[in-house]
């Protein structure tokens, strides 16, 4: 049996994805700050899933979670971090985007670099990080959250490029969502997918062990658009 560990399972993409693992066969270790969604989660199959809390932004308690996980599950094969925040900033305060970047960037970073440790120990691995189609261009009204999905596209491709290095069987991917309904979501709008059929397609594209993968696929087009505009015209409608 495989083992997985899905960092912020609480609800959204990342619940729905330790849903799909168990059904494919692996043992998931479910972790994210609301621990009684957890255990609502845990206890729908108690022998596949293990459940502990987690605040990314706490640096000791992300190793002490690690740890923990080694000890329980001895190797893990898959690592999804699907936590993240990111709300508009209108007057761009600066204290109203420091849980962003103590979550999406410090969190973030921290996680994916016990991942690739931990995986260049044991001498396998797959490193999976849900970012967005927001990384490929700024806004102007949540320009931190822009950002840090740009800082953690960019994270992963240099991972990818170690890992490739490495010559070890260790694999990242780096999954960009556009819309899709979860309790981030601001709204409903064009081509939103719910994060059941979000979490399918990531899952594929984990199976596929593919680099980056646009979710839902019709992404693809759009982040077409949005590396070809010219920023003139994106200050515009962006």
């Amino acid at each position: 049996m495989k083992n997985a560990l899905v960092i912020g399972a609480s609800s959204g993409i990342g619940k729905d994805l330790a849903v799909i693992l168990v059904q494919n066969g692996y043992r998931v270790a479910i972790t994210g700050r609301r621990f009684e969604a957890l255990t609502a989660l845990k206890e729908t199959n108690s022998s596949a899933f293990i459940a502990m809390q987690q605040d990314v932004t706490d640096l000791n308690q992300n190793t002490a979670v690690f740890d923990s996980l080694l000890t329980k599950m001895g190797t893990i094969d898959l690592i999804i971090y699907s936590s993240g925040i990111g709300t508009p900033n209108y007057q761009l305060a600066f204290e109203h985007d420091l849980p962003t970047l103590e979550t999406n960037i410090v969190g973030a970073t921290h996680c994916y670099n016990l991942a690739y440790q931990l995986f260049k120990k044991q001498g396998f691995g797959h490193l999976v990080g849900i970012s967005s189609i927001a990384s490929i261009r700024g806004n102007r009204h949540v320009p931190t959250y822009f950002a840090s999905k740009a800082y953690q596209a960019s994270y992963f491709e240099s991972l990818w490029l170690k890992a490739r290095r490495s010559k070890l069987p260790i694999f990242i991917t780096d999954i960009q969502p556009g819309f899709v309904d979860t309790p981030m979501a601001l709204g409903k709008t064009f081509w939103m997918a719910s994060s059941e059929k979000a979490a399918r397609q990531i899952y594929q594209a984990i199976v596929t062990k593919k680099k980056k993968a646009y979710i839902t696929k019709r992404w693809a087009l759009v982040a077409m658009v949005l590396k070809l505009v010219p920023s003139g015209l994106l200050s515009k409608f962006y």
